[in-house]
């Protein structure tokens, strides 16, 4: 198993395929922005699929697909089957929109994706416009609908409260959630480039208080995936509500992922700086050996813990850019 510095078992790999979206989420990606890697730069299929191997003979065992929004990456379900087919992959999830997920749902679950998040953060036309800057929202309830029907089971809705924007928004999706058989995950919003570090996000402690209190909720160890997600259940089960706090209280002493952007590049924490270049390695035809040493030594890396709240204004990368 991969494990660095600190004692933490690596066994998480987040992989963005693309860092374009179709949406301009207010936190995200500034309306305008230019800025995107050249698709020269993007890792092929190929490169993807021996990075992946890669880790997975070092003992890594879950995969996400993300982006910006990873079905703008064409054919990405091809990419999946063959990711889901290597020795040692033994989950392979997928992070989208959900505003092409009508027409990819079936062909991803037949590639052996099982596990989708949903980025989805009002019920409300006008909120998800005002947010997204989309009249998106059909599109994302037609591609849930899709993706119950393809057999996705315990799909996750994330979604980034926002205060005075989606705040209200909350107990809503909630009962959304339990009508639908989601489960609904809050995300406290990172002060990642100038998006992040412009938006009000809410302390989820206190928003865990009240909700606590209106669904009767509980708290559980259930493995829901393996992200920093803890799990609190409605007495009769009916209802998961997950809390990602990297702001109130964080959970870097057990951080056990790295993100892979589309570049090519090993980032080993959101909130930091250090970073690996496997590109060059992978276009220079390393062997299978140096590619193995070239992670193992990113890995020694990653740093102890982020800076968010200390140093908030230090990461000017968009989120879109690292890989969500």
């Amino acid at each position: 198993m991969l494990s660095d510095r600190f004692g933490r078992t690596i066994d998480y790999l987040r992989l963005s395929v693309t860092d374009r979206c179709d949406l301009r989420c207010s936190y995200c990606i500034p309306k305008g922005f230019k800025g995107f890697e050249e698709p020269a730069n993007w890792l092929s299929f190929n490169e993807i699929e021996r990075v992946v191997a890669a880790f997975a003979r070092l003992g890594t065992r879950r995969f996400r697909l993300t982006g910006g929004e990873p079905l703008l990456r064409r054919n990405l379900p091809a990419l999946a089957a063959s990711l889901s087919a290597l020795p040692g992959v033994e989950d392979l999830s997928l992070s989208t929109n959900a505003t092409q997920l009508a027409e990819h749902a079936h062909a991803l679950h037949h590639a052996g994706v099982r596990r989708l998040n949903v980025s989805l953060d009002s019920l409300r036309e006008d909120c998800v416009h005002d947010i997204t800057g989309s009249h998106s929202l059909p599109k994302v309830l037609d591609g849930l609908r899709a993706a119950r029907e393809a057999g996705f089971e315990r799909i996750k809705i994330n979604m980034v409260p926002i205060a005075g924007v989606n705040d209200a928004d909350i107990e809503p999706m909630v009962a959304f959630c339990i009508e639908n058989g989601l489960i609904l995950r809050l995300i406290e919003a990172m002060p990642m480039g100038s998006t992040g570090q412009h938006t009000q996000g809410l302390n989820l402690q206190h928003t865990l208080a009240q909700l606590q209190q209106r669904f009767d909720l509980r708290p559980t160890c259930k493995t829901l995936g393996g992200g920093p997600a803890r799990y609190w259940e409605s007495a009769d089960g009916g209802f998961t509500l997950g809390l990602i706090t990297p702001m109130s209280q964080h959970f870097c002493a057990t951080c056990n992922r790295v993100r892979l952007s589309v570049d090519g590049t090993l980032y080993m924490c959101l909130g930091q700086e250090e970073r690996c270049e496997l590109r060059p390695l992978l276009r220079d035809g390393c062997s299978d050996a140096e590619l193995e040493a070239a992670i193992r030594s990113a890995i020694e890396l990653k740093p102890e813990k982020h800076e968010f709240i200390a140093q908030p204004q230090r990461v000017v990368r968009f989120m879109s850019m690292t890989g969500g």
